[in-house]
């Protein structure tokens, strides 16, 4: 399995967007998106997301890192 990739938190709101989140809000640097299902998570504007704070954020948002590694290496 490859390795999760260094992407930003706009590349990350794009993916999350594309997975049918919606943007709810943002204040300072934070940007909150909400699922269909309530799921709400938290996506710090920064230029490199460390791959902890990126495997977090896709556990809160349901998304398991084999599915993302695979929708993210697709799209190239």
């Amino acid at each position: 399995m490859p390795k999760l990739p260094i992407i930003s938190g706009k590349e990350l709101i794009k993916y999350l967007k594309k997975k049918g989140f919606v943007v709810s809000r943002q204040k300072g640097s934070h940007v909150v998106l909400k699922s269909s299902n309530s799921c709400r998570v938290t996506v710090p504007l920064h230029k490199e997301l460390d791959r902890g704070t990126l495997l977090e954020i896709l556990a809160e948002a349901g998304i398991s890192k084999k599915e993302f590694l695979e929708e993210w290496y697709s799209k190239k």
